[in-house]
């Protein structure tokens, strides 16, 4: 072959490999970042999701189901106060706007009502998510009552919450709620690992713990006691049930009180 021929291969040869190149890059070039994108989501979920699953044990969850949840919820972030969700025609906090904590009571039942958590995972998602204020709170424990908080933190008291009820319930107590508060009281100290959590109780918890057990005694001194036999299987002595003497009172709230170490 000529010099002339070997030249004119080499040019045809460049070009092919060139309009080749091109072709390729319009063919694959939206195929190619898909993929990439892809790797990339994948990547992320499977990091965010062994994350999950670390605190998940780390939390020592009671059950699978309560670290499958953890788990399953790892992609959920907080709103930030930045954050725009457009226009709204209803008040951020309708609870703000109510006379009293009963009605913040009332609200919560119907906002809330149809998504109850049952689990500890369920109650932290919730708690931080939809209720910002110690009044909605407040609203929260009462409507969940007792056994079902004692049902949800069966295993153990997370997240350092022990203290912070201790807190919104002192600060948002009303009379009427006495027996209400009572109940709470009562089925969390009956929770595994309690002792420990009343042990990492800070001193301002503390403070709080026995204001709130002071105005406890007050509401419930000469008042009816309104309770079911199931929730009367929590006091043991056959005098509290029968609930007719202020002396009765006293003696419950107290060996309460003991049990939360604020005696």
């Amino acid at each position: 072959m000529g010099q002339e021929a070997k030249k004119w291969k080499k040019e045809i040869d460049r070009e092919g490999q060139s309009l080749q190149m091109e072709e390729s890059d319009t063919l694959d070039f939206k195929a190619l970042k898909k993929e990439l994108e892809t790797a990339l989501f994948l990547d992320e979920k499977h990091k965010r999701e062994n994350e999950a699953k670390f605190r998940a044990i780390h939390q020592k969850v009671g059950s699978y189901e309560e670290f499958r949840d953890i788990v399953l919820a790892s992609h959920l972030k907080p709103l930030d106060l930045q954050d725009n969700l457009g226009a709204r025609k209803q008040p951020w906090n309708s609870c703000a706007q109510s006379t009293s904590i009963k009605d913040s009571v009332q609200v919560g039942l119907f906002q809330h009502s149809h998504c109850q958590p049952k689990t500890a995972a369920e109650f932290n998602r919730d708690w931080r998510r939809y209720y910002s204020t110690e009044a909605e709170k407040y609203s929260l424990l009462l409507n969940l009552g007792g056994q079902l908080l004692g049902n949800i933190f069966r295993t153990e008291i997370g997240f350092g919450y022990l203290g912070e009820f201790l807190i919104i319930l002192c600060n948002n107590f009303q009379s009427t709620d006495g027996q209400a508060v009572y109940w709470i009281l009562l089925h969390l100290s009956q929770t595994q690992r309690f002792d420990l959590n009343v042990d990492f109780l800070s001193s301002s918890e503390r403070e709080k713990g026995i204001q709130l057990f002071q105005m406890l005694q007050q509401a419930l001194d000469g008042s009816p006691w309104m309770c079911s036999e199931e929730e009367l299987e929590g006091v043991k002595d056959a005098a509290k049930k029968e609930c007719a003497a202020e002396v009765v009172y006293t003696a419950m709230v107290q060996k309460l009180m003991e049990s939360y170490k604020l005696s």
